[in-house]
């Protein structure tokens, strides 16, 4: 009925008297004429009331419409009937629509703001910090450091420990942009399945410049035989922009058994999948054959004791990251030399790891031709030690210094032209 009460809407029907009647007979009593005229027989008495010129026949863009009597129907209760299901009542909500609409657009017009946006600055890079690339036919490996605040140190130049960072990150993506790196960071697959590790047994570092706050650097490394049973790794460092050379680094690696902390010799298979990565040079810095000296205690003017390592100095093997060594070593240097020198250069030697639990002690002596008041002096040389509190010995290392001039400071506010 409800049906053919919305039909009737738009294709009102006259009926007789005659097919009325013959209809509210079937109907019973609450039953309604199609045509929209009450029965005089039922106006008063039946369950439904028609509600009639309630209000004027909308309109729409000035076109009269008309409305389906159940509309304006009401229960008994005094409740409307829901409205019928007409195409007018059907349409859309354009609002909404076209605030989706705009929402797009803005979100369209946002995105391509974002593709056509360009430095305003030559000089400003775009993602400087990607992991690197292999270059020069496969062998050099090459990679990028903005230096950050937080990575310079007192001087306004990138920490000592920021560099040697800078150099071991190298290795490590070198390692695996090669497909050279398995299980940690100091294996290859082959390796792994040996229970072999690279472990570093000295190191020889020279320092030209440091560079400051916001300066990019390029590293560049690769890896070359040493000897039977060693890897000698090289490292170059410069400035991005110039291309000048800041720093100058080699080392020496050989193989270890991560269960019998045991020197091993590298087996034939896992030299048959490090040698093709081999680059056939000489080493970045000339070897200083100089013997480093073992300290006495006794005989040593600067010592600090208690040194022990925080969780954050260790590695995914538990042992303490060789570069905090570098750290530990700088404790014991005299405050006068690290106030009024920079370190120009500094040979190490790797002699055994150690611990979460350990305890050591850093000592420090100065050469006798850098005695005498230390401020004044000109080229400073040190010799270090680090060791376990019960004598075992960690790092022998040696040390350069020259002395601070205003250069250093470049490009960091106005430093007085005189020695620092």
């Amino acid at each position: 009925m409800v049906a053919t009460a919305a039909t009737s809407s738009f294709f009102p029907i006259t009926s007789s008297p005659d097919s009325s009647d013959s209809k509210n007979k079937k109907l019973g009593s609450g039953s309604t004429n199609l045509g929209g005229i009450m029965s005089n027989q039922y106006a008063s008495s039946g369950s439904l009331q028609v509600k009639a010129n309630a209000q004027a026949t909308p309109k729409i863009n000035g076109t009269s419409v008309v409305t389906s009597l159940v509309e304006s129907f009401k229960n008994e209760d005094g409740t409307s009937s829901p409205p019928a299901r007409t195409f007018i009542n059907q349409l859309p909500d354009w609002s909404m629509l076209l605030a989706a609409i705009t929402t797009m657009f803005l979100a369209a017009e946002k995105q391509w703001m974002m593709l056509d946006w360009k430095p305003k600055r030559p000089d400003m890079l775009i993602d400087p910090f990607g992991i690197g690339r292999i270059v020069q036919d496969g062998l050099v490996f090459r990679q990028n450091f903005a230096i950050r605040s937080y990575e310079i140190g007192a001087d306004r130049t990138a920490s000592i420990e920021t560099l040697m960072n800078h150099l071991q990150e190298t290795a490590i993506n070198h390692c695996k942009t090669a497909g050279l790196l398995g299980e940690g960071f100091g294996a290859t697959p082959k390796m792994c399945k040996k229970n072999l590790i690279w472990v570093v047994t000295r190191m020889q570092v020279v320092f030209k410049r440091y560079p400051t706050w916001g300066d990019v650097v390029q590293v560049d490394t690769w890896v070359s035989a040493s000897g039977k049973n060693g890897m000698r790794r090289d490292w170059l460092v410069s400035d991005s922009k110039t291309g000048e050379i800041l720093t100058r680094a080699t080392s020496v690696w050989v193989m270890m058994n991560k269960v019998t902390r045991r020197l091993s010799k590298i087996p034939e298979e896992v030299r048959g999948e490090i040698e093709p990565f081999f680059m056939n040079s000489d080493p970045v810095v000339a070897e200083d054959s100089r013997k480093l000296v073992k300290l006495d205690e006794s005989k040593t003017e600067y010592v600090r004791k208690g040194l022990t390592p925080r969780w954050s100095d260790l590695d995914v093997n538990q042992h303490v990251n060789n570069v905090k060594y570098i750290g530990w070593i700088f404790e014991s240097a005299p405050l006068t030399v690290l106030e009024s020198h920079e370190l120009s250069s500094m040979t190490l030697e790797y002699r055994r790891e150690c611990g979460r639990d350990s305890v050591l002690q850093s000592l420090t002596t100065v050469s006798d031709s850098s005695a005498g008041d230390l401020v004044k002096v000109g080229e400073i040389e040190c010799q270090h030690l680090l060791r376990l509190e019960e004598g075992s010995e960690i790092v022998r290392g040696r040390t350069q210094w020259r002395p601070k001039y205003a250069k250093s400071f470049r490009g960091v506010g106005q430093i007085p032209a005189e020695n620092a």
